[in-house]
């Protein structure tokens, strides 16, 4: 690759600048060392979490959190969820470690104000949620989002995820090579999606989808939540798919931000209006990108819902850990899975068949259901392996029989008759971790 010597942020791109920048960035090679998690929750009321939060006691906890010492990067998403950022780590269970210390520091200071944290990929009992976060990117994305739709705002405001972030891989081919760990991504997407599949309703009501929230990312504008292709060079077509994607807004300062209507950010390098664009305005597009899998130097996995219970979020990232960075179990894992990609629909991920089948059956589809049987058994291979402790081990275990073996996800609990197949659950005056 060439070196990465290129205009600072506010300096005005070529086309060409631009194409060489994204291939230079968007993998970054080398031996798999590092992974990380970012954790989407919503904030509830410790005791009867079907009320709504005021948004000025909302502000006062979210000050206080502030001053809390985290390792982890704390943020809040629009709709008032709260976000946690791990720090990489060198293993699984370094990121384990650190993520369970911060949010166990954010229980405690959330706690003092009748606050909980609550692990659902939609919220199940909130009537669509006003705009908490009021910026110049949020009024510019729901403007731009709102042109194809109520997916958008619902993304925004009501539903929250599992990211699990690990290394692009290898430059040189092999199981843990960039292009394969590419293509191993989407193939095992649906997987992820249909196991852990945690959102059946919106606003209250039963909505027909395990996954309401997959559901939600497949409606949104279909370039900017769609994959490239998955064959070739996948540097090229990253590429390729950021610069003919709209642009979502054009920044201006303390004014503003311009919502251009049709401007491929290709089409804005060569045209140069209505400003010229610079490195910093590419680097923020690519933010605004929302593919099943996108990479940053490297891999985020974005398809999987925020998970039931204090420490669910730990089945899903020791799973993708192992399936990623054990190289007999990413081998067997990518043929497992392969022949997913070979069956990709015109309009890829997250929009083809298979994916929404995934999300709207969950583990009820019988091709998704042996894939996943035969992920997870090789992921609890592995995991003595990467050296993941007795607990994270039990955990996958126990996901598994519960889940994975029957073809359940976390949806079907509430869509069992104990909640009357609403897709709600039940209230018991305690807190709402379960």
């Amino acid at each position: 690759m060439p070196p990465c010597d290129f205009p600072e942020g506010g300096t005005p791109l070529s086309e060409d600048e631009a194409e060489d920048l994204l291939r230079c960035i968007c993998f970054k090679t080398g031996p798999p060392r590092t992974i990380g998690v970012e954790l989407e929750w919503f904030v509830h009321e410790l005791h009867v979490p079907r009320l709504p939060v005021p948004a000025d006691r909302l502000r006062t906890a979210f000050a206080h959190l502030r001053t809390v010492p985290l390792r982890s990067s704390l943020t809040f998403e629009p709709g008032g969820q709260l976000e946690l950022s791990s720090p990489p780590a060198a293993s699984l269970m370094e990121c384990v470690t650190t993520v369970s210390a911060d949010l166990d520091a954010v229980r405690t200071a959330l706690r003092a104000f009748g606050l909980t944290l609550a692990g659902y990929g939609i919220d199940p009992w909130q009537s669509p949620r006003a705009r908490f976060l009021h910026e110049p990117r949020y009024d510019a994305m729901e403007t731009y989002l709102d042109r194809s739709g109520p997916a958008g705002r619902a993304m925004m405001r009501d539903s929250a995820s599992v990211q699990v972030c690990v290394d692009a891989g290898y430059e040189e081919p092999g199981p843990l090579g960039f292009e394969r760990r590419w293509r191993l991504a989407h193939a095992l997407g649906p997987v992820l999606v249909a196991a852990f599949a945690n959102s059946p309703s919106l606003y209250g009501s039963p909505t027909g989808w395990r996954s309401t929230r997959q559901s939600l990312w497949a409606d949104l504008d279909p370039v900017r939540g769609m994959a490239p292709p998955l064959g070739g060079d996948p540097r090229a077509a990253w590429a390729a798919h950021v610069l003919d994607a709209p642009v979502m807004c054009v920044r201006g300062g303390d004014q503003p931000w311009t919502v251009p209507h049709g401007l491929a950010f290709r089409d804005w390098l060569r045209d140069g209006r209505p400003r010229r664009a610079t490195r910093a305005d590419l680097d923020y597009h690519v933010t605004t990108l929302f593919p099943p899998v996108r990479p940053r130097g490297h891999l985020e996995l974005r398809m999987i819902d925020a998970q039931p219970g204090e420490d669910g979020w730990v089945v899903p990232l020791a799973v993708t850990a192992a399936l990623f960075d054990d190289p007999e179990a990413a081998d067997a894992a990518y043929r497992a899975v392969s022949p997913f990609l070979d069956g990709t629909g015109p309009d890829g991920p997250p929009r083809d068949a298979l994916w929404t089948a995934a999300a709207q059956d969950g583990l009820g589809h019988p091709a998704v259901h042996a894939a996943a049987i035969a992920c997870f058994t090789l992921a609890q291979e592995a995991l003595p392996r990467i050296g993941a402790a007795p607990a994270v081990r039990d955990a996958v275990a126990a996901f598994t029989e519960r889940y994975v073996a029957p073809g359940r996800c976390p949806a079907d609990d509430r869509l069992s008759p104990v909640t009357g197949a609403s897709g709600i659950p039940e209230e018991s005056g305690k807190d709402v971790r379960t």
